[in-house]
């Protein structure tokens, strides 16, 4: 997680988050918050590409200074998190940065991505 202006409670509590997403579906979650290029989403690409297992990565790359939000999702992820489910967090994250609460978008946009692309759990019968 690369960090702008946070308390270190502040990423204490991302990284919380963080950890309790990637408890709850299984894959790993990385956040970026600072400047990008020009073209953002070509950036949080590259971001995505460089981690250590980007098939079963979710990145969120927020750049608060230019208003850029972009969440990208590896190939294994996209068969759980739709592309639905990712445009309903992105609306939460936006509307929490617009009232000024960049960690708490943050920390619900992670949370509802998890919670969408957590498997259901499937009940099996014992004989």
């Amino acid at each position: 997680m690369a960090v702008g202006d946070f308390s270190a409670s502040q990423e204490a509590e991302i990284d919380r988050a963080i950890r309790a997403a990637e408890t709850a579906c299984r894959f790993e979650f990385s956040v970026y918050v600072g400047p990008a290029s020009a073209e953002s989403r070509a950036f949080a690409h590259r971001l995505h590409a460089s981690l250590a297992a980007p098939a079963r990565s979710v990145l969120i790359m927020v750049d608060p200074t230019a208003r850029q939000l972009e969440v990208v999702t590896g190939s294994v992820v996209r068969r759980s998190l739709s592309d639905d489910a990712v445009r309903l967090a992105v609306a939460g994250m936006e509307s929490a940065f617009s009232g000024g609460d960049l960690v708490g978008g943050i920390k619900h946009g992670v949370g509802q991505l998890a919670e969408a692309a957590r498997q259901p759990l499937s009940l099996h019968e014992q004989r």
